[in-house]
């Protein structure tokens, strides 16, 4: 499971240090409620180096990562979001995940805040 999570943590992490934007990014903030990230993420795709995905108000998860369809679901669960994931074939499990907010990008810290991160555009 945590090595699927990587690829898009690498993917994610590449696409953050090449940018030219990374350096003059707000700081990131917590995101304390499940409302707040509704209001952020509900109709708008969160993107990044051959990442698309579209996390719904409906508790659904869909897009495509490097070629390969992603599905799932999520609920907000004691401040973390929390989701199940597919890649393509593999089956990324259940991971309650920090959000944090810089005004242009959502980073998801796996593993309650312990793991890895990847930072995602909103568009």
């Amino acid at each position: 499971m945590k090595r699927c999570f990587a690829r898009f943590c690498i993917a994610a992490a590449m696409g953050a240090a090449l940018s030219p934007d990374a350096a003059m990014a707000e700081e990131f903030k917590p995101i304390r409620s499940e409302q707040t990230f509704e209001t952020l993420v509900d109709g708008r795709d969160l993107r990044r180096f051959g990442i698309t995905l579209q996390v719904r108000g409906n508790g659904r998860i869909e897009g495509r990562a490097l070629g390969r369809a992603v599905t799932g679901a999520w609920r907000w669960q004691d401040g973390y979001f929390c989701r199940e994931m597919a890649w393509g074939n593999r089956e990324l499990g259940l991971n309650c995940q920090v959000v944090l907010y810089d005004g242009r990008n959502l980073r998801f810290i796996a593993d309650r805040g312990q793991g890895d991160s990847a930072d995602l555009r909103l568009e």
